[in-house]
């Protein structure tokens, strides 16, 4: 992707409220999966009395039903338009809201509660696909598409700001009323949100011959591998750091959560426009080298300190390897299958998201919960090769 114009300070202030208006329903959406994410692995695993297994497959339930419904997210956002896409999903996170309160209720009868928990979850999931989806398309639409990058990143900046807020929130909020306030809180920022996006405008349809969503997939697919295992981490950390921080013996998990959130902010703020400035291989290539850092960190630390650093380090280097890839990637796709190219584009995000449960439970049942961190250490790494093979492959061509 070439590199855009330096744009007057009153047109970058412009274009920034802009995206930034549209992406407070992406920081809505991440602060209701936020609320719980701290809470829900010990929810399940202490409260319910499952294991961690279960408790991963519970938490990656929601990123696998984000995973499996992009497809529907792209054509919802293509063809319906992005506000409509946007709405469904915060109808969706209401629904999931009072269905974690009938889940909270029901704790006398762990397998009902759990079921129930698990709808929720998948509910969720497919709400912040649609809203995913939606923000990014309907910004880009907004301020073009020369803007990508920015937009991309300012969504990020939300999601992740939002989970930093949410899951030390989460906690006081059970520590002060329980497990039933989640529940309410999800339906009341839902219902919030829905009243705030009834009078704002939407752009209109993009006419024009549409790709499928697997032709869209495989045109961006080799980005996506590289995000996948470079997103394991994020992944990993959300989901066991809580049960990590208990194996440890330690206090205080959902603050390495803020870590990683507001050092995933930090980046983005600052190095924002380093992708149009240095182009997206060299900054993927970079800040995937400084997430496997972070990432080792934390499966060597001897203190909460260090592991808090290597939180920071993990979510400095993740912060500008989706949008750098994401640069890449959305640009082999027209711009009438901008909502499907996303969705495909994200699938590979959500797919990390879903295997880091399971497949690091397993690996926390069979070698402790410390070896997590260095398999998702050694998958980040993997990526930066990967990345690196692309950049040689394009420099070549």
């Amino acid at each position: 992707m070439t590199a855009a114009e330096p744009l007057p300070p009153a047109s970058n202030l412009s274009i920034t409220l802009k995206i930034v208006s549209i992406v407070f329903y992406t920081f809505i959406a991440f602060l209701c999966i936020g609320l719980p994410i701290a809470v829900l692995p010990g929810y399940v695993h202490d409260q319910l009395g499952f294991s961690a297994v279960v408790a991963g497959l519970t938490i990656g339930s929601q990123y696998l039903a984000t995973l499996l419904s992009r497809p529907m997210a792209g054509r919802a956002a293509d063809g319906l338009g992005t506000k409509r896409a946007i709405v469904l999903g915060l109808g969706g996170i209401a629904v999931s809201g009072l269905l974690t309160l009938v889940s909270t209720l029901m704790q006398a009868l762990p397998l009902a509660s759990l079921g129930i928990l698990v709808l929720a979850r998948v509910l969720l999931g497919i709400a912040q696909g649609l809203i995913g989806v939606g923000t990014i398309s309907w910004g880009i639409g907004q301020v073009g598409s020369e803007q990508t990058a920015r937009v991309i990143s300012w969504n990020g900046i939300a999601s992740y700001g939002a989970i930093a807020l949410g899951a030390p929130l989460g906690v006081w909020m059970v520590d002060i009323g329980g497990f039933n306030t989640l529940g309410v809180a999800l339906s009341a920022l839902a219902v919030l949100a829905l009243l705030c996006i009834r009078r704002k405008p939407s752009v209109p349809v993009v006419r024009g011959e549409r790709l499928p969503f697997w032709a869209a997939f495989g045109r961006v697919a080799p980005y996506g591998v590289s995000l996948t295992l470079a997103s394991i981490g994020y992944g990993t950390l959300t989901t066991f750091i809580t049960l990590y921080y208990l194996d440890r013996g330690w206090t205080g998990a959902a603050y390495c959560l803020s870590a990683f959130g507001l050092s995933f902010i930090v980046s983005r703020l600052v190095f924002i426009n380093a992708i149009n400035r240095l182009g997206g291989f060299t900054v993927a290539v970079t800040c995937m080298a400084i997430e496997t850092l972070g990432l080792a960190l934390v499966w060597l630390a001897p203190s909460t300190a260090v592991t808090l650093l290597g939180a920071c380090l993990a979510g400095f280097g993740l912060s500008l390897v989706y949008p750098a890839l994401g640069v890449l990637a959305i640009s082999q796709v027209p711009s009438t299958s901008r909502g499907a190219g996303l969705s495909a584009f994200a699938v590979f995000f959500d797919l990390a998201l879903a295997l880091a449960g399971p497949l690091m439970g397993m690996i926390a049942l069979h070698l402790g919960y410390p070896w997590i961190f260095c398999c998702a250490a050694l998958l980040s790494l993997g990526g930066l090769g990967l990345v690196l093979l692309l950049a040689r492959r394009s420099a070549a061509h």
